[in-house]
């Protein structure tokens, strides 16, 4: 791969100088929905599809983007000197994002470069092909002009602060956390409240992860998503006023039930109520695969689903027929949406020998039922954003 995309970057950009390449994964989240931004703990773990950067230094100013998966948009190009949002930048809002926060930070960036950009991430699919390339973005401009101040949990959250503040969607931090830190064959437990983290080996050694791709993304994302968090933000303020938190995160189940009614509208109560059990599911998730018990573990990315579906509402037609389906298969363990919602993709964790008819059956029916072709993806866990 490596050698291929080198070679496609010479004939875009011509040869000389010193040609660098860089990966960083995908990632998906095995349980804990919408608590990053709510203080509370996430399950993520980075996947081997990712995002791959060819890039050289130049001796101007100027920044030519090329993605092999947008060729018929051809190079575009700016300038160090206007890394400003602009919606006719596209997808190269991502890379000029982290540029941008970078030198935020009193990091500036000397020169322009020459990118190309190739992902095996399926654009919209809700396994954060955009913080793979602002994670991966960061990496490269930290190693080529030698920013040894910024460590990889530094390009996290550089990237969350570029999707916050220069792209405009308030995301936490689990996204790009997962991109940066992942490690091979494990998922990060991750409390967002304080960045606070632990490996947890995840040994599936009869399944195996499958990952289903809806091939929907219904255009509500973004701003629903920022719907959730400003109810939960406010939520989160009615309940100061009667207990002593910082994040919806650091109540228990029993604390939310004793000081919900602080809460006054019902709708950011079941919102809160998602976000409060949630992070609860995953700690107990946690502990039930570190014992060895993968069938609990399923069970609680069942439940994890109901609440994303009933509570927090982020689900959609689509995604409950996959899932619905998946539970009705032999050998599925669990199975749930993951990611932002409002389609993108659900995770399941099937037994070995289920996993053909698994996507045998789910395929047929979800076309007969919805229409659209799904696409499955038999994950393996990798590693973090890396130097190729």
């Amino acid at each position: 791969m490596k050698a291929k995309l080198i070679e496609k970057f010479v004939s875009i950009y011509g040869e000389g100088g010193e040609i660098r390449s860089f990966f960083s994964p995908g990632r998906v989240n095995l349980i804990g929905e919408h608590t990053d931004y709510n203080g509370g703990h996430v399950f993520p773990c980075a996947l081997s599809i990712g995002t791959y950067m060819i890039v050289r230094k130049r001796e101007d100013r100027t920044i030519r983007f090329y993605s092999e998966n947008f060729s018929k948009l051809g190079v575009i190009e700016t300038s160090l000197d206007d890394l400003v949002y602009s919606e006719k930048a596209g997808w190269t809002n991502y890379p000029k994002g982290v540029m941008w926060a970078i030198e935020g930070r009193g990091y500036k960036i000397p020169t322009g470069m020459d990118i190309l950009i190739y992902g095996t991430i399926p654009n919209g699919s809700g396994l954060s092909s955009s913080a793979s390339l602002e994670v991966l973005t960061g990496l490269a401009v930290r190693d080529l002009f030698g920013f040894e101040g910024i460590s990889m949990i530094d390009l996290a959250l550089i990237g969350q602060y570029s999707e916050n503040n220069f792209n405009g969607c308030n995301c936490g931090i689990m996204d790009q956390f997962a991109v940066a830190m992942g490690k091979k064959d494990h998922a990060i437990f991750l409390d967002t409240s304080d960045l606070s983290y632990e490996y947890a080996s995840v040994k599936l050694e009869n399944a195996k992860i499958v990952i289903t791709n809806s091939k929907v993304k219904h255009s509500l994302v973004d701003s629903a998503y920022n719907d959730r968090r400003n109810e939960c933000e406010t939520a989160l303020k009615e309940l100061q006023t009667v207990v002593d938190i910082k994040g919806l995160g650091d109540l228990s189940e029993e604390e939310f039930e004793k000081y919900k009614d602080a809460i006054k509208d019902p709708v950011r109560q079941k919102r809160a109520h998602h976000a409060v059990y949630e992070n609860q599911r995953t700690i107990q998730a946690v502990a039930a695969l570190n014992a060895g018990d993968v069938e609990k573990f399923g069970k609680l990315m069942n439940a994890s689903h109901v609440s994303l579906r009933d509570d927090y509402e982020v689900s959609c037609e689509e995604i409950d027929v996959l899932v619905d389906l998946a539970w009705e298969t032999e050998g599925v363990i669990g199975s749930r949406i993951t990611g932002g919602g409002f389609g993108g993709c659900t995770v399941s964790i099937v037994k070995n020998d289920a996993v053909d008819h698994f996507i045998d059956k789910l395929g047929k029916a979800y076309k007969e039922k919805t229409g659209h072709e799904a696409e499955f993806y038999v994950v393996e866990i990798g590693d973090g954003a890396k130097e190729i």
